[in-house]
């Protein structure tokens, strides 16, 4: 199980959304095709890095999920 401490919901949530839409809009400019091929390359590493970015956002989300879920089991077995 991931334990995360320190996880701000919000902030994560403002962080993945706006990760998400920027590689949006990379996705959207590779597909058009109207960047030479060293800004593609570029923007391909920054997709990449966002990619991660917004992994690492949901796993971190989950883990707070799971943290979340114990705590109820917990508490609806002394009740």
């Amino acid at each position: 199980m991931l334990l995360v401490y320190g996880f701000n919901p919000a902030e994560a949530a403002r962080s993945f959304e706006a990760a998400l839409a920027r590689l949006e809009e990379i996705l959207g400019r590779l597909e058009r095709g109207d960047v030479s091929l060293d800004e593609a390359l570029e923007l391909w590493r920054e997709g990449d890095t966002l990619h991660r970015r917004c992994l690492e956002l949901l796993e971190a989300a989950e883990g707070r999920v799971e943290e979340l879920e114990a705590g109820g089991a917990d508490d609806n077995g002394t009740g």
